[in-house]
């Protein structure tokens, strides 16, 4: 549930920058380190925020990985610590 109202969240603000965008068709001039280019505004925007979306979820993704795998040994620890008791107690 919780990810479906955040999934919503992110649509609406994507939309509401869309809307943002397409209601201002001017040009918009992007300097890089060597080239200069002109973009419309809604161009720009839809851009920025894909790139910042697509980077926020690889880091959420490595960080969720993360929690996964150090879930995954803690239980084979204590798989292996329950079996050492059982065979102490036997």
């Amino acid at each position: 549930m919780k990810s479906f109202i955040v999934t919503v969240i992110v649509a609406l603000l994507f939309i509401v920058a869309l809307i943002f965008g397409a209601r201002n068709e001017q040009l918009v001039t992007i300097n890089y380190f060597v080239v200069q280019g002109e973009y419309r505004l809604p161009f720009v925007l839809a851009v920025v925020f894909f790139a910042g979306f697509v980077s926020c979820w690889i880091v959420a993704f490595a960080y969720i990985l993360r929690l996964k795998l150090s879930l995954k040994r803690a239980r084979r620890r204590l798989m292996s610590l329950e079996s050492a008791q059982q065979e102490l107690n036997s």
